[in-house]
């Protein structure tokens, strides 16, 4: 088995690695690492939670937007073109939020971070994972996922700690070296690209009916809308989670620095979950296992409600990492498979767009309810019971739509 893998990780390297790096990257536009900033933010511009949360919602809202037709590119441009404009544009974005003085530019920063970022930079990963693999697409996904793990693990502790001797302005300057940094390393790995775009036709698998689905129609099929909620709703609240990580540990009676130290934990199983959901989506199809992925989120959000200790707060983010860590290969792949992968960039882009709209409503409407005096404890609760509605939902469209395949 592990002679099989370092063969794979050996014979793909460069197109694994680079997808590695866009996830990595991808960090510095993702809420979990935003919102380390969010009291240094709010305290600068003079912020509520809730003001603070309408912006971001704004900046990604419209970010959501413009993923509609931006995602699209990655049909058209190949990766060694598209990624170091994506790049750039990240590094720029960090750059603004060091630099910016006024507050109404910073939904325009929110906003490039946020496209370039969690919009851009791993959607181009994920749709080049799906394209150029086809029998082991899963773990192409989970692998390349694993950049956005590792940043999730790492740069949280190293980027509070530092805070305590740089000033906050410093470490997004920093940020932006880091991004700019990796565009030679990106145009490295990808020196031979696995399939040009322009070859994209040869490499496609069909989907449901033997088709290859157009954006336009996967739009008109009903199995979208009932996948709907379930790729806006981890994007929503998990983004929440950590939108909110300085509030939740302020209210728990905790330290930030104790909760963040966590996170690897979190960061620890979503990574085993994602390999784990991996090898079982190339073993068994994404049919079998889409419907039931979001249950453990909805018991990790209720215990994150019950939960008064640091030790609770482990068992929550448990829960909560073994859907993320399925949710970074499992619709990515299912894209291609129910719907077809000469479109892939087109319709995820679509999916993407969700996904990134779902993450302005969830910190948006929780700094609401925060602001009008509904604890996180009551809102965790409910957010609980709306992912076990997700997985009837997602039972449902797919129990219908898996007979044409």
């Amino acid at each position: 088995m592990s002679f099989h893998l370092g063969h794979y990780l050996k014979a793909n390297a460069s197109w694994l690695g680079a997808g590695v790096l866009l996830t990595f990257l991808s960090c510095f536009g993702q809420t979990f690492f935003i919102s380390i900033f969010s009291g240094e933010i709010r305290a600068t511009f003079g912020l509520s939670h809730g003001a603070w949360g309408g912006i971001y919602s704004l900046g990604t809202t419209a970010s959501a937007i413009i993923m509609i037709w931006a995602g699209g590119l990655t049909d058209i441009f190949r990766v060694r073109v598209l990624g170091p404009a994506v790049l750039a544009g990240l590094a720029v974005a960090a750059l603004a939020m060091a630099l910016n003085r006024w507050l109404i530019l910073l939904p325009l920063v929110i906003f490039l971070l946020r496209l370039f970022g969690q919009g851009m930079s791993t959607h181009l990963a994920l749709v080049a994972m799906a394209r150029w693999f086809t029998t082991t697409r899963g773990k192409a996904l989970s692998i390349a996922s694993v950049g956005f793990a590792v940043g999730e693990a790492l740069l949280p502790v190293i980027f509070v700690a530092a805070m305590v001797f740089l000033d906050w302005r410093l470490l997004w300057i920093i940020s932006a070296g880091i991004c700019v940094a990796g565009i030679p390393i990106l145009l490295r790995l990808l020196r031979q690209e696995r399939t040009p775009q322009s070859l994209a036709s040869e490499y496609s698998a069909a989907g449901m009916q033997g088709r290859h689905w157009t954006r336009t129609d996967a739009l008109l099929n009903p199995l979208f809308w009932f996948m709907a909620p379930a790729l806006l709703g981890p994007s929503a609240f998990i983004t929440a989670f950590f939108f909110h990580q300085v509030h939740l540990a302020e209210v728990k009676g905790w330290q930030h620095i104790e909760l963040v130290a966590l996170f690897p934990v979190y960061t620890g199983v979503s990574l085993i979950s994602m390999f784990v959901a991996g090898w079982a989506l190339d073993k068994w199809g994404t049919a079998r296992m889409m419907p039931f992925y979001q249950v453990p989120i909805a018991i990790g959000f209720m215990l994150a409600a019950a939960s008064t200790s640091i030790g609770g707060a482990v068992a929550a983010l448990v829960f909560l990492g073994l859907t993320v860590g399925a949710n970074s290969t499992l619709p990515s792949a299912f894209w291609a498979e129910f719907y077809g992968t000469r479109h892939i960039g087109a319709i995820k882009a679509m999916a993407t767009a969700v996904m990134v709209l779902g993450s302005a409503i969830g910190p948006g409407l929780t700094g609401v309810l925060i602001d009008q005096g509904v604890p996180l404890d009551t809102q965790f609760l409910w957010i609980g019971v709306f992912f076990l509605l997700v997985c009837l939902l997602t039972w449902i469209g797919i129990s219908r739509a898996a007979r044409t395949l």
